[in-house]
This record gives structure tokens, C-alpha cells and sequence, in this order.
């Protein structure tokens, strides 16, 4: 609902949406979009469940990728500058699928645990003034269950990969776009590999996503396995970005790069590289998901607003930077965050298994 009025505020003020729009969707409403969505994923999921219904979740939500830039990709191909009432058509199409989703959410079922809590509460009548300082007492708790995450070891360590997807999630949504429309050698076609770009990289998600979250069965070291893939896939296309996209493209609006690729730039290879950067996104976003979903059982939602709190902080982070900093370093950045945070997710995950261990043995 909340991002349906976001739409319905923006609509008239098209000039403004863009200077808004990279702080709101990292830190704002989105965020508690997904942390609802992760914690209703794990109310309904258990341990030999949470990796098939993560990856159902993660396919079905980056098919919005392909669709929505087909939709931009079809429609102003042909365009050489795009009018506000372009815009206008584009968000009113946002607006209506954005109201129907919320709908849908009152055809959803209700989680073991709030079938239980219902049938208890069934015959008590409870007054408003009760159930708001409940609600109040319940809100506090969280927080304080939230700042109380933030000091453990486990999401100490796992902060560095949930920092990692902020980075690489800033960079294939709104850098790199960026720098394949700013690459002169691919000539007049340059804009419109934007949205191709767009529809490869969620092309690679829902792969990653359906492959890793319903063909491989659920395992201590499959997590792991996915991860590492996930980082080499991801280490694979900054290198070959570093080779075949000028330097300075993040930087230049209105002007040609100036600096010159290491290797002549390929339609192919840039195509390949969205594809890697979705492929490798899902194969972090799915097992953080799952990882999360096992550790914090009882704890869901603390833990995914602390997942998508870090993220989101870095996202907006990268968003800030990306426009001031040459393609190598934000690269360089990358790389070094996303061996680290692969090197933290493996000690978790070494450690849940080496307890599981022992609570088997007991």
C-alpha cells in the first residue's frame, strides 16, 4: 500500500522523482517490503522447505526485471527523448500492478503460528486501548531484538556479504546501465542496450534462482557451493567489464568517455556480463535468504530488517559514490568486499554445522 501512495504522490512531480528516488528505495519503504516478505517466507517454511520456497520467491520477483524492461525496451526504442507523458503512461502501469499486489496479500495464508495465535485469542475480548499497547510493547521488543542481533557474532560476520549484495545491487541496477548507454563504440544502438541489459541481468536471477533454489536439495555445503560459485560468476564479469568498458563511463552524462577500453567493447561480452552480474546477485540473495531462514527461526523478522537495513545503507552508499569514482575503483571495491564476505558466510556456515554436530551427538 505505502508504495502505491509513493506512486500516486510522485505522479504529478515527475521532475523531482528522480533526485528522490535512489535514498527512498534503499532506505525507505522497499525495506520494509522485503523484510515483511522474507519473514512471511520463513512463518511458512521449514528446514527442509526454506531453500525450494526461497527460490520459488526470488524467481517470481525478478520476473518484474524482464517484463518491466520489455515494457521500456519496446516502447521507447524508437525515442530519442523521452516526454513526461511517457513517464506518466510508465507509472500509471506501476501504479496498478503495484495496487493489485497489495490485494493479492489479502488472499494469503495465514502462518501456522498466527493460526495458532488467533484460535487462542478466539472468545477473549480484547479492547483497543489493550491491543495498541500490545502492538506499542511488541514494536519495542523487536527493536530491541534488532539491536541486540546487531552484537552477535553471527550477523557480524554475515553484515560483510549483506554489505557486499548492497554494493553489487546498486551497481547492476543503476552503474552499469549507466556506463553500457555511455560507451560510444557501441553507436546509436547504446541506449537501447540499457533495457536489454535490464531483461539479461533478471534473466541470469530468475536462472539463479530456479536452479538453486529448486533443482539442488538443501545442505550445509550446497549454501556454501553457491555462494563460491556466486563470487567467482561475479568476479568473472567485473573483469571483463574492467577490459571492455571505458573508465570514466560512470562519470559522464552528456559527453563521450574519454578514456579508451582495454579491449574494443563487445555487445556480446556486455550482454554476458549482465547475465553473470544476475546469476551471481541470486546466488547471494538466495542463500542469505535460506542461511537467515534456518538461523533465526524464531527470530525472522529482526533478522531480515537487519539484512536489508545493511544492505540498504550500503546500496544507498554506492548510489552516492557511483558518480564520482572511476569504474576500476568501484570495481576494485567490489571485489575485495565480496571475497571478504564469502570468507565470513563460510565461517557461519562452518560454525552452524560444527553445532549441529554437536546437538546431534547430545
Amino acid at each position: 500500500m505505502e508504495f502505491s501512495l509513493w506512486l500516486i504522490y510522485w505522479l504529478p512531480l515527475l521532475w523531482l522523482y528522480w533526485a528522490h528516488d535512489s535514498l527512498c528505495s534503499s532506505v525507505g519503504f522497499f525495506t520494509v517490503l522485503w523484510t515483511a516478505q522474507g519473514t512471511f517466507l520463513v512463518e511458512n517454511s521449514d528446514v527442509s522447505t526454506i531453500n525450494w520456497n526461497t527460490g520459488i520467491f526470488w524467481a517470481l520477483l525478478q520476473c518484474s526485471m524482464l517484463f518491466g524492461n520489455l515494457y521500456v525496451y519496446l516502447d521507447w526504442k524508437e525515442k530519442t527523448e523521452i516526454s513526461d507523458q511517457d513517464r506518466k503512461v510508465m507509472f500509471i502501469a506501476l501504479l496498478v500492478t503495484s495496487v493489485l499486489g497489495t490485494l493479492s496479500f489479502l488472499i494469503l495464508r495465514k502462518s501456522p503460528l498466527q493460526e495458532d495465535l488467533l484460535s487462542e485469542e478466539e472468545g477473549q475480548p480484547l479492547l483497543y486501548k489493550q491491543s495498541t499497547t500490545s502492538a506499542l510493547t511488541d514494536a519495542k521488543t523487536e527493536l530491541k531484538t534488532v539491536l541486540c542481533l546487531f552484537r552477535t557474532k553471527t550477523i557480524v560476520l554475515l553484515s560483510f556479504c549483506m554489505a557486499y549484495t548492497g554494493l553489487e545491487l546498486s551497481f547492476y541496477s543503476g552503474v552499469y546501465g549507466t556506463c553500457i548507454g555511455a560507451t560510444a563504440q557501441f553507436g546509436d544502438t547504446s541506449k537501447a542496450l540499457i533495457g536489454i541489459s535490464g531483461i539479461v541481468v533478471g534473466f541470469g536471477e530468475i536462472v539463479g534462482g530456479g536452479l538453486f533454489g529448486l533443482v539442488l536439495k538443501n545442505s550445509h555445503f550446497r549454501r556454501m557451493s553457491v555462494v563460491f560459485f556466486g563470487m567467482v560468476v561475479h568476479f568473472v564479469a567485473f573483469y571483463l567489464i574492467f577490459l571492455s568498458i571505458p573508465d570514466d563511463a560512470p562519470l559522464v552524462l552528456d559527453t563521450d568517455p574519454l578514456h579508451t577500453p582495454y579491449t574494443p567493447p563487445s555487445v556480446f561480452i556486455a550482454m554476458l556480463c549482465s547475465f553473470l552480474l544476475g546469476l551471481g546477485d541470486s546466488c547471494f540473495n538466495t542463500q542469505l535468504y535460506s542461511v537467515l531462514g534456518c538461523i533465526y527461526m524464531d527470530q525472522s523478522a529482526p533478522a531480515f530488517a537487519v539484512f536489508k537495513f545493511v544492505q540498504s545503507v550500503f546500496a544507498a552508499t554506492a548510489f552516492f559514490y557511483s558518480g564520482y569514482v572511476l569504474l576500476r575503483w568501484q570495481l576494485l571495491l567490489m571485489v575485495v568486499l565480496g571475497f571478504t564476505g564469502t570468507l565470513c558466510f563460510f565461517v557461519v556456515e562452518r560454525s552452524q554445522h560444527s553445532a549441529s554436530l554437536v546437538h546431534r551427538e547430545l
